[in-house]
């Protein structure tokens, strides 16, 4: 299994508790573990009945497991804050509050929050050697994609970005002519560096993405879950990252056959309904399920936490 793993899916499909669930059977299996959540819901606090921030912790009473928890606000003001301060040192003191003012603007923008959540989880990427694996429980499946287009979109846009910048530069350096000496900015300008550090960033991310990520989408096992699983199917064939398998989560159980109260027959209807559905899924989808984990009605976290492990057929 690749290093990085990421379980998606719609939102409220049980994504949580599918990736802290193969966090643990990897703790289990002797791997040192990181649990990731990017999820605004922080339910992994909820799981491990145990208080996470957005720096790694040990989960009490697991060996090998640590669990940290990304808050998508924090990391808006603090990736913003970080250009602020980057442009502010690069532009006259008469531009500053103009930079101010946009900053501003911009935590209310179309793509502030995936922008500075995938520079986080990226920032994790790159500083997880200590770990064998890490296991993200990502953020619902419109965002995942988004979050996983951005490399290619962006090192493209970086590209465009660095030719006008050179362009600007070079017809700057022509015009200092006269009674100026010529001007060589082009090395060391401080906005080419930033930018080539920007499309490495982007170049690590895409490659890792595709060649040291594993994809498990979660669903339940109704038609707009399906769809959605569907659509996201595609959508990350189309960026030609590959799932690697689908989880089926909160089954209705079946009642004893002796059963044939209204909630009994409630429960057989809806039991045949979602066996329908999960053969739409074998049937019609290129990707196989791992897992079929039936409604629980305890709350899944300790024993719990580890029968749902057992049900994974995904070998740590």
């Amino acid at each position: 299994m690749e290093p990085f793993v990421f379980f998606g899916g719609k939102g409220g499909v049980g994504k949580t508790t599918v990736s802290c669930a193969y966090a643990l059977k990897c703790a289990r299996a002797g791997l040192d573990t990181l649990v990731v959540s990017t999820d605004p819901a922080h339910s992994t606090t909820d799981v491990f009945d145990q208080q996470f921030d957005d720096e790694p912790r040990r989960v009490e009473g697991i060996d090998r497991l640590y669990a940290m928890e990304i808050d998508p606000d924090e990391e808006v003001t603090r990736h913003l804050n970080e250009i602020r301060s980057d442009l502010s040192s690069q532009v006259s003191a008469s531009m500053v509050n103009e930079i101010n003012r946009q900053i501003e603007m911009a935590h209310q923008t179309p793509g502030a929050y995936e922008s500075a959540l995938f520079d986080r989880f990226i920032d994790v990427m790159q500083s997880a050697d200590e770990y064998d694996r890490v296991v993200f429980d990502t953020a619902p499946t419109g965002g995942t994609l988004r979050l996983l287009g951005l490399p290619e979109f962006l090192e493209g846009w970086i590209d465009r970005l660095v030719h006008k910048r050179k362009q600007s530069i070079d017809l700057f350096e022509k015009a200092a002519i006269g009674n100026l000496e010529p001007r060589r900015v082009m090395d060391g300008d401080p906005v080419l560096q930033r930018l080539q550090d920007r499309k490495e960033f982007f170049e690590y991310a895409g490659q890792t993405l595709k060649n040291e990520a594993a994809f498990f989408l979660v669903f339940n096992p109704d038609q707009l879950s399906v769809n959605e699983t569907k659509r996201a199917i595609e959508g990350m064939t189309d960026r030609n990252l590959s799932v690697r398998g689908l989880v089926a989560n909160k089954l209705t159980p079946e009642p004893d056959p002796e059963e044939n109260g209204r909630g009994a027959r409630f429960l057989r209807d809806r039991v045949e309904t979602e066996t329908d559905r999960l053969e739409q899924v074998r049937s019609g989808f290129s990707v196989p399920l791992v897992a079929e984990i039936k409604t629980r009605t305890a709350e899944v976290r300790g024993d719990v936490l580890e029968d749902v492990a057992a049900e994974l057929a995904i070998d740590p």
